[in-house]
């Protein structure tokens, strides 16, 4: 354990959800309404400073501690968000998360231990695809920070034949309405129809809504976008709307790139 892990304080919601107990907007209700004590005495402050590694948490008298780490990937089907709770009533990745739609696989190797786990960045209601969800937030953070520059992979079909120039035009640049440029790492054309087309499409950066922002900058509509991998891990077969935990070489892998890359 580092020294500075030892001795760095931090509210005591987000020690909550750190640990990997529940979402920070759940730990403040609960601190709020009484039901956390904080070495021994209730606690309503969900900015209280806590020693992670020194204080005594507990929530309705049950000790809680750092889970293990939890590294998920789903295949998120189109029309699910991917917030813990949505104001509109609308399926989120959470309802996902359940025995019933695990991989048999999944469902050995999860069930009974998968603790409160966050998605990985955001795939935006309409798109589908891997989706990766963990209790480490620090490693979530960097497999989402666009400083990162780690390849995330889109099948993507648009309204349209994308002729070599489109192509160039989307690695090159397009101004966006609000005047913001965006570029793809890679291009190419999968398949063409008489008017539309499947490009796969590699970002390093990967900004809000970054395809869509790009298509509408070409007056070109978005059909479906399906993320594919990120890094070097693949969707493949995964079943839509299930999930598994990383195997073991496939965690390695993504750390590997991470460590290659200029974070």
């Amino acid at each position: 354990m580092k020294p500075e892990e030892i001795s760095r304080r931090i509210g005591l919601a987000r020690a909550l959800s750190k640990v990997g107990y529940c979402s920070r907007s759940k730990a403040f209700a609960l601190i709020r309404t009484g039901h956390v004590r904080l070495n021994g005495c209730v606690c309503r402050d969900p900015e209280s400073p806590v020693h992670l590694h020194r204080d005594h948490i507990a929530v309705d008298a049950q000790t809680i501690k750092r889970s293990e780490g939890m590294y998920l990937m789903m295949n998120k089907p189109r029309g699910v968000v991917t917030t813990a709770s949505d104001e509109k009533g609308r399926n989120t990745v959470y309802s996902l998360l359940n025995e019933a739609s695990a991989t048999e696989e999944g469902k050995s190797r999860a069930q009974g231990i998968l603790p409160w786990v966050a998605p990985v960045g955001r795939l935006d209601k309409a798109s589908e695809g891997l989706l990766l969800l963990t209790n480490d937030s620090e490693w979530g953070a960097r497999i989402a920070a666009p400083e990162t520059r780690l390849n995330k992979t889109y099948h993507v079909q648009v309204a349209t034949v994308a002729e070599e120039r489109f192509i160039q035009t989307l690695v090159r640049g397009v101004k966006t309405k609000d005047g913001e440029v965006l570029r793809a790492k890679r291009v190419r054309a999968l398949r063409s129809g008489q008017k539309n087309c499947w490009l796969e499409i590699v970002l390093d950066e990967g900004k809000n809504r970054h395809i869509r922002r790009m298509m509408e900058g070409m007056g070109v509509e978005v059909l479906r976008l399906v993320r594919v991998a990120i890094g070097p891990l693949e969707l493949g077969e995964l079943a839509k709307g299930t999930y598994r935990p990383l195997y073991g070489d496939e965690k390695k892998r993504l750390d590997h790139a991470l460590r290659g890359s200029t974070l």
